[in-house]
């Protein structure tokens, strides 16, 4: 039997998205290297109870000093709150 799990309160759980290398005048930019850019991408697997604006499966931006990481089924995601949330696409 397969358990899922799910977010409660003001927590979101996400799945960071990796971004492609950067060229910028022949330099490769990778997201360790991207100092300005603080907020990273992700997809949310579940958004809290009280989260309102993000639903599942929404890709947001947050910064990416925030948060935790959780290990589920042998899988890295993270724990963010909805205040660190800054864009829905």
């Amino acid at each position: 039997m397969f358990v899922s799990m799910k977010a409660i309160n003001y927590w979101i759980v996400v799945e960071k998205i990796k971004e492609k290398p950067k060229n910028i005048a022949g330099l490769e930019i990778t997201d360790k290297l991207d100092s300005d850019n603080r907020y990273i991408k992700a997809k949310v697997i579940s958004a809290g109870t009280k989260v309102e604006g993000v639903n599942d499966n929404d890709i947001i931006h947050y910064d990416k000093h925030q948060g935790h990481g959780i290990t589920w089924n042998e899988k890295l995601y993270h724990i963010i709150s909805i205040g660190d949330v800054v864009l829905v696409e």
